[in-house]
């Protein structure tokens, strides 16, 4: 078992990590936002004091300044007070006026380059901050220092509480929403393996009933129900497997006698009797095929990579088809693209879905008309006949196993249409149904991922007509072909 392997454990250990990341972060912020604050209001008193100073400093006609302090001001520079200091300099940097006994400047550093500097000074074991404001007057300019003993605090701590959370509160506003974000990041961490498994048991179906569900880094609450889930699966895939043996046996089975019978019914002795009977051997044939179609179907996968023609398919499925369409009155028509019209698929199973859709179509097809095969340029091969065509409230249940539109017709177990839908779900395709133009019905093979090809014209497979361009090799050898299937007699 992983550390850490609960859902619970790993909220909260990824929640205190952010808490204490928070923790860290919001005093620095504080901390910068209070400093900044203090030092803002630090210069707005000392830049009003500095001015409250000024206004009573005046130039006297005989080139001297006064300085007359009311006795408020007075108190509050006086040495006894401590707090605050000030002091007034000449051009030349002479001390005018002083609150200090020993008429020593508050900065001495002050180069007095500007009309207001805030300084900072040691004098003795304490630090001293102020500003310094120049006055001009009758064309005479003086220099006013003003001074706070920073150890005095009292009076600015009452003005940062005032102002804090006015100036600093909306701090908290972005801080909410950044932990807000990373909640929403641990928890979706948290929640990750579970979203893995969703994904894996997403792609779990009837072609892909051997994948399981991953164990790895599964939280403890989840993993029972994970594990069961896993075993239902192994029970389900021993049941597919089983069934799929089960068809295919039988119909291995069956083959065997069925051939046997063809056989000695083509030496019976009543021609008429033996050719009816040969006739319903061939249904059962059929159905045969199509059980061992069925059960290999069920284990399709197409591998990755793996390319099919459609134009080639629909040309050997036309050819393979064309006797049994001429022995019946019928005919088979090859229309659409010329060239080469590459699928990812398996050809071979996109043979069998392509002829059984024919097979059906021909069958339903009246004599003296024709099957149309279509190769679209888009990748989608359509298949048209004349007959009654599908009513729409048919469409989607003729797909399932062992529909049939007349149960009493013998030699068809309904399967045909059933193994097309699942030979086209397992390459990411679709068949769909319509009404054809003109009457009939029209499905219709779509794949995923089509590519386009150049276009092509109307062949026919009977070899009696054609549209567009002239008949190519292939239809005098199919009807060369033909010729002598007919000559040979059927069976």
């Amino acid at each position: 078992m992983q550390r850490f392997s609960s859902t619970l454990s790993r909220i909260m250990l990824l929640h205190a990590g952010a808490v204490v990341v928070t923790a860290i972060l919001m005093p620095i912020a504080l901390y910068w936002a209070l400093d900044a604050d203090v030092q803002d209001l630090q210069r707005w008193a000392m830049r009003g004091e500095a001015e409250s100073l000024a206004r009573h400093l005046v130039p006297r006609p005989d080139g001297r300044w006064s300085l007359d302090l009311p006795a408020g001001l007075r108190s509050q520079f006086s040495e006894a007070y401590g707090r605050y200091a000030y002091a007034v300099l000449d051009e030349s940097g002479r001390v005018m006026f002083s609150s200090r006994k020993d008429g020593t400047p508050i900065f001495p550093d002050d180069d007095r380059s500007s009309d207001l500097a805030f300084l900072e000074t040691r004098r003795e074991d304490r630090t001293i901050f102020g500003a310094s404001l120049q006055k001009e007057s009758d064309g005479r300019t003086v220099w006013v220092q003003v001074g706070e003993d920073l150890s005095h605090r009292g009076v600015l701590v009452n003005d940062v509480v005032a102002n804090f959370y006015e100036r600093v509160g909306w701090i908290a506003v972005p801080i909410l929403l950044a932990l807000l974000a990373t909640d929403i990041v641990i928890f979706h961490r948290a929640v990750q393996p579970l979203l893995l498994v969703s994904k894996r048991a997403e792609q779990i179906g009837p072609t892909r009933i051997d994948a399981r569900l991953p164990t790895d880094d599964i939280p403890r609450e989840i993993e029972p129900l994970v594990i069961a889930v896993n075993r239902a699966l192994d029970r389900l895939e021993e049941g597919f497997r089983r069934q799929r043996e089960f068809t295919a046996d039988a119909a291995h089975e069956l083959r065997t006698p069925l051939a046997v019978l063809r056989m000695r019914l083509e030496t019976f002795p009543d021609r008429c009797a033996g050719a009816a009977l040969l006739r319903d051997v061939e249904g059962m044939s059929r159905v045969v095929s199509q059980l061992l179609d069925t059960a290999e179907v069920e284990t399709l996968v197409v591998a990755p990579g793996e390319t099919a023609d459609l134009r080639k398919i629909c040309a050997e499925v036309a050819e393979f088809i064309a006797p049994l369409a001429l022995a019946q009155g019928k005919s088979i028509a090859l229309t659409g693209a010329q060239a080469a019209v590459p699928v990812d698929g398996n050809a071979e199973m996109l043979s069998r879905a392509l002829r059984n859709l024919v097979e059906n179509a021909l069958k339903h097809t009246p004599t003296g008309t024709d099957v149309e095969i279509v190769v679209g340029e888009d990748a989608t091969v359509a298949v048209l006949d004349r007959g009654e065509g599908v009513p729409e409230a048919k469409r989607d249940v003729i797909f399932e196993r062992f529909w049939r539109r007349d149960r009493r017709a013998s030699g068809n177990a309904g399967l045909g249409l059933s193994i097309v839908k699942r030979i086209m779900d397992a390459h990411g395709g679709t068949v769909t149904v319509a009404d054809a133009p003109g009457g009939g019905a029209r499905f219709t093979l779509r794949f995923a991922a089509p590519r386009v090809t150049g276009a092509g014209t109307r062949e026919l497979a009977d070899g009696s007509r054609s549209e567009g361009s002239s008949r190519s090799s292939f239809w005098r050898r199919l009807a060369t072909r033909a010729g002598a299937w007919l000559g040979g007699g059927t069976s």
